[in-house]
């Protein structure tokens, strides 16, 4: 495996790994499917500061998506621009097996070297795995948002992890 920023050739991957998340779980609380268009332009508004990561295994001479993490704004307001979201995918085959860690290192990495001060991840209420990743990279549980957000039919509470770079 290894890590590198994505290019736009990597939507279709991308898009295969977050559209199964969108239909199938709570992790996301997108509602509809991104299409290609719009994960291309995803990728192209995170390919600066706020950089989107690939995790990618060689098959036959080529690069093979297996998991991805971005960075996004905080906020929209100037005051936070110190400040940086992260977002974590790995393709339900390659679950476990330490892309997710991978990936969550390189966008610690990447956000202190683009002097972002804080990062925080809002992951959704019994995401064991991804509670446990964050605070595995020395994420702090700093909040809870309750019932902030709605999918298959109830309401579903956000934990907030910070890490300050």
């Amino acid at each position: 495996m290894k890590l590198r920023r994505a290019i736009a050739a990597d939507a279709p991957a991308i898009l295969d790994i977050y559209n199964h998340e969108v239909l199938t779980s709570n992790v996301t609380f997108d509602l509809t499917p991104r299409t290609d268009e719009e994960q291309r332009r995803w990728i192209a508004d995170r390919s600066g500061v706020h950089a989107t990561v690939v995790a990618v295994e060689p098959v036959d001479g080529t690069d093979v998506v297996i998991g991805f993490g971005a960075l996004s704004p905080f906020r929209d307001r100037p005051g936070y621009s110190t400040s940086v979201e992260d977002s974590v995918y790995v393709h339900r085959d390659h679950r476990g097996t330490g892309v997710g860690s991978a990936l969550l290192g390189e966008l610690v990495s990447v956000a202190t070297a683009h002097g972002f001060h804080a990062m925080f991840a809002r992951i959704v209420a019994g995401h064991d795995a991804s509670i446990n990743l964050h605070a595995d990279h020395g994420f702090e549980a700093v909040g809870i948002e309750r019932e902030v957000g709605r999918k298959f039919g109830r309401f579903h509470d956000v934990i907030v992890m910070e890490r300050l770079l």
